[in-house]
């Protein structure tokens, strides 16, 4: 009888070594991290039309071949979680969790577009091929489907407002909408002529839960990473302007200049809207 119940002391004991282990959790790293999928995104101050006595739209944008900004193209494929910003966007189009909008009439945000007219966009369109039966000697057209280079975005567009809110004396910006641009050359094009063209827009407060929820890679310190959302409204990226609100049909820098002119003129509206914030105030 002795032994039957220490026989039955061992296997009790065996099995709750084996419970405890089966519940132990793989952490990755040398500490835990806390889940990125139930962070929110960062809340944004209420703007009253009343305080806001200044604003100016400008467009800019953001090349992913700049050093800084290359946290926005990479990883081309998905690494531990972590995917690049359009592969993101494609995702969240293509689960209806964010709406395209048609970037070639105007940055309004009026006409929203399909998953299929984005594929369309990056000519990944369906095409239909010759296939030949080399055994009946037949000939048939079979459809192809495209396949969406996500590498081919080097480019961003961003639209955003800057405002002064005179309730709480500062200068303040809010992005509206992001468009992704695409380079490319067009198929049997000897020459191998650059094109470019703008995809689609989506707008930014609606991209935010989406944003806020994938990781960015911090490259100089991997224990504070951010998400896509905490780059774009800490502004760690490098961009230039391309137009801004004018008389002249919100017309283009490149309408008028080119070229280092150009540059130029996108720093002067970069430190008119700086200069307006500092000549406000005397010391």
């Amino acid at each position: 009888m002795r032994k039957i119940v220490v026989y039955l002391g061992i296997i009790v004991f065996v099995l709750t070594l084996v419970g405890k282990q089966s519940d132990a959790q793989i952490v990755n790293g040398a500490f835990k991290r806390n889940d990125i999928f139930q962070k929110k995104p960062m809340p944004l101050p209420t703007v009253r039309e009343a305080d806001v006595f200044w604003s100016k739209k400008v467009w800019r944008i953001i090349d992913l071949r700049e050093k800084m900004n290359q946290p926005l193209y990479y990883p081309t494929l998905p690494i531990q979680g972590r995917e690049n910003l359009i592969s993101l966007l494609l995702n969240g189009i293509e689960t209806a969790q964010i709406t395209p909008y048609v970037a070639s009439f105007d940055d309004d945000f009026k006409v929203p577009m399909s998953f299929a007219q984005v594929k369309e966009s990056f000519g990944a369109e369906a095409t239909m091929i010759e296939k030949i039966d080399f055994d009946t000697g037949e000939r048939t057209m079979v459809p192809v489907q495209g396949e969406i280079r996500s590498s081919e975005i080097k480019q961003y567009m961003i639209k955003e407002e800057w405002y002064f809110d005179k309730q709480t004396s500062t200068l303040n910006v809010r992005i509206l909408g992001i468009c992704p641009i695409r380079e490319y050359t067009r198929v049997g094009d000897t020459n191998g002529e650059v094109q470019r063209q703008k995809l689609f827009w989506v707008y930014y407060p609606e991209v935010r839960p989406l944003l806020s929820t994938n990781l960015v890679l911090n490259q100089y310190n991997e224990a504070r990473q951010m998400s896509f959302d905490d780059l774009f409204i800490k502004r760690f990226f490098n961009s230039y302007i391309v137009q801004e609100s004018n008389v002249y049909n919100d017309r283009k820098v490149s309408a008028y200049l080119v070229g280092k002119e150009a540059m130029l003129e996108s720093d002067r509206i970069e430190k008119k809207i700086f200069n307006f914030e500092q000549d406000l105030w005397e010391y």
